[in-house]
């Protein structure tokens, strides 16, 4: 008789067969439990606002208002983001688009000395990207205008932040959700640069029709060369 029969009948001797059973799926259970808690937080992890920065304020060398800016005064997007029609990059603004105004408004406000410093030392103010993507993404503004997707798709409702924060996890599976079924995004062209703009009822019929309009070829969006170069 083997060990392993033996140590099977003594088992059976001692406890009834639900609890030896019992003992058997605890041994084998706890471990996967573990593994399966351990994999599941990780995940949870991954996704976190505190791995993807989400909805965190950035430091920034001047806290810069697009509440008020944006919202208040009602200031074009690309009167600050000159290169997002025309470039890879939608840009910062240099000092001499914050002069253009406070040359002459808000001169002495504490807030704004740093723009009054670059604006004399020609050192240029060096503002923290908030949506910073890695470099092995390669993302294009001036594309995604051309085909239709809006500021406030990707940067949320800029207009009513005080400090730029981002609203997306910046995750390649958001990308994804949105290079699969573009159509509940697009609009047409003059929505664009809308703060104010919201989907209508029929967003996904009229999405269709804007695949047309823009020529969008949705069966290559998810290529993997479109964003890893």
């Amino acid at each position: 008789m083997s060990w392993q029969h033996r140590h099977e009948l003594n088992m059976a001797q001692l406890f009834s067969a639900p609890v030896t059973l019992l003992v058997r799926a605890l041994i084998v259970g706890i471990p996967l439990l573990s593994i399966s808690g351990g994999l599941a937080l990780g995940y949870s992890a991954y996704w976190s606002d505190w791995v993807t920065n989400r909805t965190q304020y950035i430091e920034q060398p001047v806290p810069f208002s697009h509440e008020h800016h944006v919202g208040g005064l009602g200031i074009d997007c690309r009167y600050c983001h000159a290169g997002v029609e025309t470039s890879a990059v939608a840009g910062v603004p240099p000092t001499q688009v914050c002069m253009t105004c406070h040359w002459q408004m808000w001169v002495h406000a504490p807030m704004l000395g740093p723009v009054r410093e670059s604006w004399a030392t020609k050192a240029p103010l060096q503002w923290q990207r908030v949506h910073d993507l890695p470099d092995y993404v390669y993302f294009d503004h001036s594309i995604h205008i051309a085909k239709g997707v809006g500021c406030s798709t990707c940067h949320g409702d800029v207009a009513a932040m005080p400090l730029m924060a981002r609203v997306v996890n910046l995750q390649m599976r958001w990308c994804l959700d949105c290079h699969r079924e573009p159509e509940k995004h697009l609009r047409p062209p003059d929505a664009i640069f809308d703060p104010e703009w919201t989907e209508p009822a029929d967003q996904l019929e009229k999405g269709r029709e804007l695949l047309a309009f823009y020529h969008v070829q949705k069966e290559q969006l998810t290529n993997c060369s479109v964003c890893h170069r």
